[in-house]
């Protein structure tokens, strides 16, 4: 899993915070599967001693599933891998700030016209 998470933090962005709203990127080892959810609500979970939260989420698939997590800051915001019923999961807000999606820009080849970004 840390392979994994490493090589996604090499090729995608991922946000330092997550908010509802936010699409976050959920990373399972059993069963071995990547999924996109939407953040729908925190709640402090008032049951637990340490800072824990009630994360509930919209999973993007077909059909839509809610879920609702408790998890910790660390835990959906990417800075720890977790388990859940003894296997990993890794979840982060994925970046999808325009600005981060534009590929790095190429040199011009002498002599042909190439597309450049206007703002």
């Amino acid at each position: 899993m840390e392979a994994i998470v490493q090589k996604l933090k090499k090729i995608m962005r991922f946000k330092a915070t997550t908010s509802v709203g936010d699409v976050v990127l959920v990373v399972a080892e059993e069963p071995n599967a990547m999924i996109y959810a939407l953040v729908t609500g925190f709640e402090r979970d008032s049951t637990k001693r340490d800072e824990w939260w009630q994360v509930s989420l919209q999973i993007l698939s077909v059909p839509p599933q809610m879920v609702t997590w408790a998890l910790r800051t660390p835990q959906f915001t990417g800075q720890e891998i977790f388990t859940m019923g003894g296997e990993k999961r890794f979840v982060a807000a994925v970046d999808f700030d325009s600005e981060a999606l534009v590929p790095p820009p190429t040199k011009e080849k002498e002599g042909k016209p190439s597309l450049r970004l206007v703002k």
